[in-house]
């Protein structure tokens, strides 16, 4: 009784105490209003639960929330900011979750199985895109005994048209998990695959999903996969195949548009299907593109020819080469080709009804990326880190220094090419110390971050990455999520009565 009693008389104070009118200090700071606007905007939003007639799905190949935060400064930074403050068109998206990258036998996942359960729906093996696991992994018997029926083939029987994009080899890990069905990768032209394998090479299957009607747009890199080797293409690479198909004249017959650089881009029929490879391999990062569309003039070609479709579409973007700079140790090609990420999807937001198009901005998985140090407001993201201005609101352009005395960037690397270790020569162990940089090396475009672990390729992380949604249905990414829940969503969104 007395418990009850005091507790009832407690309630009386606080209620008591909530009604009275207190002076916020704060209340004129911009911090503070800009605050409320935003709860007002976020208290506004309301569900949208309209059948999806179009789908996007974008994702930046190793994008992690720490490669997007360095994108997000770098972006800030060049627009004359400090970049902190500054929001990415995704990151105005009003609906959000993290995502588990993880897959069925790895902790840290690569590109085939997390494209895989964006596409299909569930978690599967590395290496293997769109098969189940008991299809087992190099297994030429495994995509026709375990193949897994894809967002593409479903919303193609819908009467849908679907386009892929990347930035990277349209038969790499991501685009090809669009059309694509194998239990390695890495069979993305017929001399990968084991001899008499029973499945075809991933370029190959390219071919099958235009006849299957599964693809209606296409543009990547990758050409040496698509031509005969002992022939050429149009800047003079040759091509990888031994079995003497012409895969582009192939699709060229089946009344296809073959397309390859800037100009033939450019005059291509928008109401035609198209098949762009613009380069022999990858192609090429942003900072040195030369005659070939960027990834958001391939997003609005895509948009404008997909749109003729009254049914809708699904198109996956990808900017692919995120990932290899992460690699290489190069935040400079890493976050101006996270940029150029950045500008397609306002391009997409600018040409889309967002009423009716479900739009998805993710990553597959993080790279082993982190943040030094106490760098004040302003450091140059891909630079040195400075000192904070204890009594300013900017750096003091003093660089940071380790008990080593010498300067630390702002981002490093776990492992990777960039490592501080060195073998000398004859020897087994690695030892190593840092060198002494100025911020002109450190911000140059072709320095390697530092790294801890001396590796040949700096590795994935297993880390959450962030998914990020507008539109029909987007609201159903909240909390922490596993990531073949993307492709659910999008079902739903497609499907919705």
């Amino acid at each position: 009784m007395f418990l009850r009693t005091a507790g009832t008389a407690i309630g009386l104070v606080i209620a008591s105490g909530a009604s009275a009118q207190v002076s916020i200090s704060q209340q004129d700071s911009q911090w503070y209003t800009d605050a409320q606007e935003r709860i007002d905007e976020l208290a506004a939003i309301q569900s949208n639960t309209n059948r999806a007639k179009n789908v996007i799905l974008f994702v930046a190949d190793g994008n992690g929330v720490g490669t997007n935060y360095a994108t997000r400064l770098w972006v800030g930074q060049q627009a004359g900011g400090p970049g902190d403050d500054h929001v990415l068109p995704q990151e105005a998206f009003p609906n959000l979750a993290l995502v588990k990258t993880y897959t069925t036998n790895g902790q840290t996942p690569d590109s085939a199985p997390t494209a895989s359960a964006m596409n299909t729906g569930i978690k599967s093996r590395n290496g293997t895109i769109n098969v189940g696991d008991e299809g087992g992994y190099d297994n030429c018997e495994g995509a026709a005994t375990a193949g897994l029926t894809t967002f593409a083939e479903i919303v193609s029987d819908m009467g849908k048209s679907v386009g892929v994009v990347s930035t990277a080899r349209i038969t790499h890990a991501t685009p090809a998990a669009v059309y694509a069905k194998t239990t390695n990768r890495d069979w993305e032209d017929n001399t990968a695959l084991p001899e008499n394998c029973a499945q075809k090479d991933i370029a190959a299957q390219l071919v099958d999903a235009v006849d299957a009607g599964t693809l209606d747009f296409v543009m990547g890199g990758g050409r040496q996969h698509f031509l005969p080797n002992g022939v050429t293409d149009d800047e003079g690479a040759e091509g990888r195949r031994t079995d003497d198909r012409n895969l582009i004249e192939e699709i060229q017959a089946k009344g296809w548009q073959y397309v390859w650089n800037d100009e033939t881009a450019a005059a291509a029929d928008p109401t035609k299907p198209v098949l762009g490879l613009f380069e022999a391999s990858h192609m090429q990062y942003e900072d040195e593109r030369t005659d070939e569309p960027s990834l958001a003039q391939m997003t609005e070609m895509a948009i404008n020819n997909l749109s003729n479709n009254a049914e809708g579409y699904y198109l996956s973007i990808e900017a692919g080469r995120v990932d290899h700079a992460n690699h290489d140790g190069n935040l400079h090609r890493a976050v101006t080709d996270g940029a150029s990420f950045a500008e397609a999807i306002e391009k997409a937001v600018s040409m889309v009804d967002l009423s009716e198009t479900l739009i998805i901005v993710t990553a597959d998985h993080e790279h082993a990326i982190a943040f030094n140090g106490y760098c004040g407001i302003g450091t140059p993201i891909t630079g040195l880190c400075y000192e904070i201005d204890e009594q300013g609101n900017t750096h003091t352009g003093t660089p940071s220094r380790g008990l080593d005395g010498k300067p630390y960037t702002v981002a490093g690397y776990l492992n990777g090419p960039g490592s501080v270790m060195h073998q000398e020569e004859g020897a087994n162990d690695y030892t190593g110390t840092r060198p002494d940089l100025t911020q002109e090396q450190a911000t140059d475009i072709d320095y390697l971050q530092q790294a801890l672990v001396p590796m040949t390729s700096e590795s994935h992380s297993g880390e959450d990455v962030a998914v990020m949604a507008n539109g029909p249905w987007s609201h159903l990414f909240r909390g922490v999520i596993e990531q073949n829940l993307i492709f659910h969503v999008m079902h739903r969104a497609v499907t919705a009565e």
